[in-house]
């Protein structure tokens, strides 16, 4: 007989083929076990409910999540094609909140009943001095027992509220499912010694707990024994995938430190390493001797030395015979890194070649044939290292700037060219973050710490502004142009577009210009629209300092290397990821100079931002 779990999801009383196809095609949901796990990520708490008089009168009300109970009144469908949209009116003893839906209005109007008590959750917005509120979730009042209840929303789509499985149809199938299972449907994965010392519930409590909870406790509970699961099991898996590695998979061994290194570091180092870079380098030779695939991730903040390390690693691959390559995620980018290593392979004399898709022709066989018969010792470049015609004579290591910005499937391409054995792996990034948490993250990378700057660097000093503070950063920017400095300034999107209200780059130019006239300024623009020449000769003018104030996308986030240019300005910083602001921030501290890095935000600024 068939586990209860394992039975089709067409099965379940209210489902049937056609919802049942829905569900597959939708959310995944092919088992009564899937749904199970079709866990809600959020609960609208129906204790909570708020007057529409309250919130009018609340000054931080504006982007809030709030619950209302209301009648719904004056439904109405308004405009045309793209513009369609279904408006109404939900009103309580204290006042009224115009209420819209842009996306599904046909469904809403068609499943809405006016004169009816509902419940309305979602976010509040004030427009010209009206409450308003956007795709609310609403709900027809039932009773009072269940208005005592948290009601968990669930992840739906349009097709599926069509067919009746929103918030509320999800709701309906979950309960009823839970009211079949017994004490042994649900199987335990955890031994109870572990439940009891970390004090967690057993999984056939959780689950149905986690859909129907009786109180914010509860909740809590389920969640913390449902995240506890999945983060250990994960963990399990990559520790077992790091030691498969560290047991299991050979890898070459580069035995011995000899002339390419030893005459780079006494006789062409071009500063004194500082004690961090010495102890990861011995931490990468040892990896390098054990006879096993090195894996290991290399993080420090812009400007520590994670590129001296990484050359002078490949000085050890070629010490034992072997060539090196460098991956890195942008043209701009691997276009720097070639720049530093040829310089610095010249000295010992290394043939040090580029390859990216802009590399054609005869330049493009020049570099693939050196590549093939072993005379090119290390390969900097983008994606392009990854085709098919590129063949090495005899690859040993892989270093990879920015590991997230590549796939699995693309790594392992990389991997296939170094056969019979993968390349060691250097993997590299600037984003800082706590070794534990590393651990987590890069599971199956070891990891060392970069956490010395070079002597002679300054900290950058960093710090957030609001509008109202525009002129004072203004200020602070026209002081650093007059002692000599340059100026990098950040926008997140190049156009307007309807859904993010964003200070575009060619209006933020503008504004710009009104403060910091072209009469006495000079201006670079960069973008990821313009073409490859177009965004070298502009990021030219501003290495060269014939421009003071660089206007720029987040395509500088992996730029040039101008030690002159000493504030950041990021506007619509929430708008960032963090990787991106370190990586932007980044960009200045390159010299001797006190930096700044400033964040410019919106007055509307979430827990989040």
């Amino acid at each position: 007989m068939k586990p209860l779990l394992d039975t089709p999801i067409e099965y379940l009383t209210g489902v049937g083929p056609k919802r049942g196809q829905l569900l597959r095609d939708e959310l995944g949901v092919a088992t009564l076990g899937d749904l199970l796990w079709h866990l809600p990520f959020r609960y609208i708490d129906k204790t909570k409910v708020v007057t529409i008089e309250s919130v009018r009168q609340d000054p931080d009300a504006e982007g809030q999540y709030m619950l209302f109970r209301g009648e719904l009144r004056n439904l109405e469908m308004l405009g045309q094609g793209h513009s369609k949209r279904l408006t109404a009116v939900l009103r309580d003893q204290t006042g009224k909140i115009d209420v819209v839906w842009f996306q599904g209005a046909s469904y809403w109007e068609s499943s809405l009943q006016s004169g009816k008590v509902y419940f309305a959750f979602g976010r509040v917005a004030f427009f010209n001095n009206t409450l308003q509120m956007a795709h609310p979730e609403l709900e027809l009042e039932v009773s009072d027992q269940e208005r005592q209840q948290l009601a968990p929303v669930y992840p739906s789509s349009d097709k599926l509220r069509k067919a009746g499985l929103d918030a509320r149809g999800l709701r309906k199938l979950t309960a009823s499912l839970i009211e079949k299972l017994s004490d042994d449907t649900i199987r335990e994965t955890l031994p109870g010694y572990v439940r009891a010392q970390l004090k967690l519930v057993p999984l056939r409590e959780a689950l149905p707990q986690m859909h129907f909870p009786k109180n914010q406790q509860q909740a809590h509970q389920a969640l913390a024994r449902l995240k506890f699961e999945e983060l250990f099991y994960w963990q399990l898996r990559l520790v077992q995938v790091m030691m498969r590695r560290k047991t299991g998979e050979p890898g070459y061994v580069f035995p011995k430190i000899a002339d390419y290194f030893n005459d780079f570091y006494h006789n062409h180092l071009p500063f004194s390493l500082t004690g961090a870079q010495k102890r990861v380098l011995k931490e990468i030779r040892t990896d390098l001797g054990s006879g096993f695939h090195m894996n290991r991730l290399v993080q420090g903040d812009v400007g520590s030395g994670k590129t001296i390390v990484a050359f002078m690693v490949q000085l050890m691959a070629l010490d034992n015979g072997y060539q090196s390559c460098m991956l890195a995620p942008t043209e701009i980018l691997a276009q720097q890194h070639y720049l530093a290593l040829s310089e610095l392979g010249q000295k010992v004399g290394l043939n040090v070649g580029f390859l990216s898709g802009s590399i054609k022709g005869k330049a493009r066989a020049s570099v693939l044939a050196q590549l093939a018969d072993g005379s090119m010792h290390i390969l900097i470049g983008t994606h392009a290292l990854l085709e098919g015609p590129v063949v090495f004579y005899k690859l040993g290591l892989a270093v990879i700037d920015e590991q997230h910005r590549f796939g699995v499937e693309q790594r392992a391409r990389l991997w296939r060219k170094a056969a019979p054995f993968a390349p060691h792996i250097l993997v590299m990034t600037a984003t800082p973050i706590p070794r534990t948490l590393a651990m987590t993250v890069y599971g199956e990378l070891d990891v060392s710490v970069i956490d010395e700057l070079p002597p002679g660097r300054k900290p950058i000093t960093t710090k957030r502004y609001n509008d109202n503070y525009r002129q004072q950063v203004y200020q602070l920017i026209e002081e650093q142009i007059a002692l000599g400095r340059q100026i990098y300034v950040v926008f997140p999107v190049i156009e307007e577009t309807e859904q993010e209200d964003l200070k575009t780059l060619y209006e933020g130019y503008e504004k710009l210009r009104e403060r910091f006239p072209e009469t006495q300024y000079q201006y670079s623009i960069v973008h990821g629209k313009m073409k490859p020449a177009e965004k070298d000769a502009e990021m030219e003018r501003f290495v060269k300092r014939q421009t003071q104030i660089m206007v720029a996308t987040t395509v500088i986030e992996v730029g040039v290397n101008v030690p002159n240019a000493s504030v950041m300005l990021i506007e619509n910083a929430e708008r960032f990821g963090l990787s991106q602001l370190h990586q932007l921030r980044g960009r200045v501290g390159r010299g001797a100079d006190l930096s700044y890095c400033l964040l410019m935000h919106s007055y509307k600024l979430s827990a989040e931002g």
